[in-house]
C-alpha cells in the first residue's frame, strides 16, 4: 500500500449502524484508515446486533445504537459523545434514522454521500460529498469515503476477529473436514428468499450426486425455523446438520470459514461468508449481483436481475438505475433450480481439479 496522501487527522467517527453486510464493507475502510493513519482515534456508531459482529476489532471505540429503545437510544449515543469534536464525520448511511443520529455528531467536515445516492434530506446533514459515481459495488462506494480525506483504498481486507471458542462450536458440530455445503437460505427482505422445495433439491444434489456434508443455518426467529422445516419436509434423501438459531454471529463466521461454499440469497450471511474467504453461491434477481453481490467472487452466483427487470419493470436492467431493488412477489422465481445444480457442479468440478494440482 502506498504511503498516506494527506496529513492525518486526529479523530474519525464512522457512522454506519446497519445491516450486517453493510457493516462488514466498512471493515476494509477501517483497515485502510488503520494502516494509513495508525494515530488517527476512531469511533464507530454501530448497531446493537452489528456491535457483537465487530465489536471485538482492535483499536476501535464503538459507540452502539439501540433502536429497539426509540428516542432513548439516541439520547444514550448523545451521552457517549459526550460533546466531544471530530475533525470529520463519515456519514455512510442514508435512512432517515441515522441522518437524525447523524446531526448528535460535532464535526467541522460532514462527509456523504452524492446526491444520486442519497436520500431522506442526507445532503441536509452533510458538507462534503463523495465522488459521484455509477456502477460500484457497494463496498468500493464505502471505501470511496476515504478519498476525501486524501486516501484512497487499494487493498480489501477484512480480517474479522474470531474467537477460539466460535471455532470450537465450529469443529463440535461440523467435524473433519469433508466438503461442505452450507445453506443460509433466508434474507432479512423476505422477496429476496428462494423457494423451500428448490433448495431441497439442490441439497439432494449435493448429498446424493456428490457425497457433500450438508449444513442449514439461520437466526433463532420462528420465521426462519419455520423456513428451515419447510426445506427439510421436501428433501428426499439429504439429512443436514440442523444449525438454525443455535449459533451466535461469531459462530457463525468459524461455521462460515469451515464450509467449501455457501449457498444464500442476498443477505448478511453472504457477505460475511465472502469476508471470512468462502466461495458464494449467491441467488440473484431481486438485487443486481455487480452492486451487492459477494465482493470477491461472483463466478457461482446465478444472476436473473436483468430477467426481473424486463419481466416487473419492462426494461433491461442497464436502464435501471444503479441500485434499484426489484423486490416484487414472485421475483425469485426467475433462478430455476437447474441453473443453481448448474452452478454447484461447475464449483464442485472447480474444487476437485484445485485438489488433484
Amino acid at each position: 500500500m502506498s504511503e498516506p496522501a494527506a496529513t492525518p487527522v486526529q479523530s474519525l467517527c464512522l457512522l454506519r449502524t446497519s445491516a450486517l453486510g453493510d457493516v462488514s464493507h466498512v471493515l476494509p475502510l477501517v483497515r485502510t484508515l488503520q494502516t494509513q493513519w495508525p494515530q488517527t482515534a476512531l469511533t464507530w456508531i454501530v448497531g446493537k446486533l452489528e456491535h457483537k459482529l465487530v465489536g471485538d476489532l482492535p483499536g476501535v471505540e464503538f459507540i452502539v445504537f439501540d433502536k429497539s429503545k426509540g428516542w432513548e437510544g439516541y439520547r444514550q449515543v448523545r451521552r457517549a459523545l459526550g460533546g466531544r469534536r471530530f475533525d470529520a464525520l463519515l456519514h455512510m448511511q442514508v435512512a432517515l434514522r441515522s441522518n437524525l443520529l447523524s446531526a448528535l455528531v460535532r464535526a467541522r467536515r460532514r462527509i456523504g454521500y452524492d446526491a444520486a445516492r442519497s436520500r431522506d434530506l442526507h445532503g441536509l446533514f452533510v458538507n462534503q460529498r463523495i465522488a459521484a459515481r455509477s456502477g460500484e459495488h457497494v463496498l468500493d462506494a464505502i471505501g470511496s469515503f476515504a478519498e476525501p480525506l486524501g486516501l484512497r483504498q487499494t487493498t480489501v481486507r477484512w480480517d474479522l476477529p474470531i474467537p477460539n471458542a466460535a471455532f470450537e462450536f465450529a469443529e463440535e458440530h461440523l467435524p473433519g473436514d469433508p466438503p461442505t455445503l452450507l445453506v443460509s437460505p433466508c434474507s432479512s427482505h423476505r422477496l429476496r428468499n428462494w423457494q423451500p422445495q428448490r433448495y431441497a433439491a439442490v441439497m439432494d444434489h449435493a448429498a446424493t450426486v456428490h457425497g457433500w456434508r450438508v449444513v442449514l443455518c439461520g437466526g433463532p426467529s420462528a420465521y426462519e425455523r419455520e423456513f428451515g422445516a419447510a426445506i427439510t419436509a421436501h428433501l428426499q434423501h439429504c439429512r443436514p446438520v440442523d444449525l438454525i438459531g443455535r449459533d451466535t454471529l461469531k459462530q457463525l463466521l468459524a461455521l462460515l470459514r469451515k464450509a467449501d461454499l455457501v449457498l444464500t440469497p442476498d443477505s448478511g450471511p453472504m457477505h460475511l461468508a465472502n469476508a471470512v474467504g468462502s466461495a458464494v453461491l449467491g441467488l440473484h434477481a431481486a438485487s443486481n449481483p455487480q452492486r451487492s453481490g459477494p465482493y470477491s467472487d461472483r463466478r457461482w452466483c446465478v444472476d436473473r436481475y436483468d430477467a426481473a427487470a424486463r419481466q416487473f419493470r419492462g426494461k433491461p436492467a442497464a436502464q435501471l438505475r444503479w441500485g434499484t431493488k426489484i423486490e416484487h412477489e414472485g421475483v425469485m422465481d426467475l433462478i430455476e433450480t437447474d441453473a443453481v445444480i448448474e452452478r454447484f457442479d461447475a464449483f464442485a468440478q472447480s474444487r476437485s481439479r484445485t485438489q488433484a494440482g
